[in-house]
């Protein structure tokens, strides 16, 4: 029930700020998904954090990664969006999108690793 719960919550953040983010900056380029990779790479950082020190449950990590995360963030619309691009002949736009994905969200995870670190430290 945990996942099921945060899977609801997560898939609802995922479509109210791709929806706004659509609103506010067109179609051209997939920037809600990129968005949601990035937001929740970040927090599955700083929850990865916290269950490392302990510091939440195991059933709150449930809840969090596989849940509300595992619900809002979008592998599987960036697959499709990045195909959408190479199959519309922008090749330019699909490299940045894939290309740029993995490399924030790898950062974002990390930083989200860090900062929860640095403050628990002090």
């Amino acid at each position: 029930m945990l996942v099921v719960l945060g899977g609801g919550i997560g898939a609802g953040g995922r479509y109210l700020l791709g929806s706004w983010l659509h609103l506010q900056l067109g179609n051209g380029f997939p920037w809600g998904t990129f968005a949601v990779n990035a937001l929740g790479s970040l927090l599955i950082g700083v929850v990865f954090a916290l269950a490392h020190t302990r510091a939440i449950s195991p059933d709150t990590t449930l809840f969090l990664t596989v849940g509300v995360l595992g619900g809002f963030t979008t592998f599987s619309a960036f697959s499709f969006e990045t195909l959408r691009l190479i199959t519309n002949g922008d090749l330019a736009a699909s490299l940045l999108n894939a290309a740029g994905q993995l490399s924030v969200g790898l950062l974002a995870v990390y930083l989200g690793f860090a900062a929860v670190r640095l403050v628990s430290r002090t």
